[in-house]
């Protein structure tokens, strides 16, 4: 239930900040997107098997880079900018993986 949460108000502040970005002053929804893909990665990820998570995230931001969305008329600039904002909350996502998966092999394992 808490992923569903995450996800619904990543998915709400991407629209917004994606369509329009002067509604929230002081870049508080790109800060609140990374918070999100923060919180998602350590509740949703298993941090040793993020693998098809990892690809996800790089696909979309191999998309946003490429602009791809902005091809599609009357709605494709629209479309690219929502996405940009979602690959924000994905790649805090990663960040988050990386240093879970950091932390898991600094410590010492129970058996040893």
């Amino acid at each position: 239930m808490a992923t569903r949460i995450i996800v619904g108000l990543a998915v709400i502040a991407a629209v917004i900040q994606g369509l329009w970005p002067e509604l929230v002053p002081m870049d508080l929804l790109p800060l609140a997107l990374v918070l999100l893909g923060l919180v998602y990665g350590a509740v949703a990820l298993d941090a040793e098997d993020a693998t098809g998570y990892l690809v996800l995230a790089l696909a979309v931001g191999a998309a946003t880079g490429a602009n791809v969305l902005g091809h599609i008329p009357e709605v494709g600039t629209y479309l690219d900018a929502i996405v940009d904002q979602i690959s924000v909350a994905l790649y805090a996502a990663v960040i988050t993986v990386l240093a879970m998966r950091t932390w898991n092999r600094l410590m010492p394992s129970g058996g040893d």
